[in-house]
């Protein structure tokens, strides 16, 4: 299973981020490693929407994550906008 922290939950929703984007990203998108021995995945998806004022084709998720031995802890999620 794939858990969330608190503060994962709050920048998730802060950038733009969707808790089945961070899903989709940690278990379709390759894994690679991330700073403080953590990992991390990306994934791009469409957008074609506007964000804090400005419209954006495409949305970046990228969660930081340990991989437990009974469940992906997400510790932070960036988005990024293009």
């Amino acid at each position: 299973p794939i858990r969330l922290s608190e503060h994962a939950r709050e920048q998730m929703v802060f950038r733009g981020g969707t808790e089945s984007e961070v899903q989709e990203a940690i278990r379709s998108s390759p894994w690679g490693p991330a700073e403080r021995g953590r990992l991390e995945s990306r994934l791009v998806v469409p957008f074609d929407q506007e964000w804090n004022g400005r419209c954006y084709k495409t949305k970046t998720i990228r969660p930081i994550f340990v991989d437990e031995e009974d469940s992906i802890v997400v510790v932070t999620v960036y988005v990024y906008y293009g």
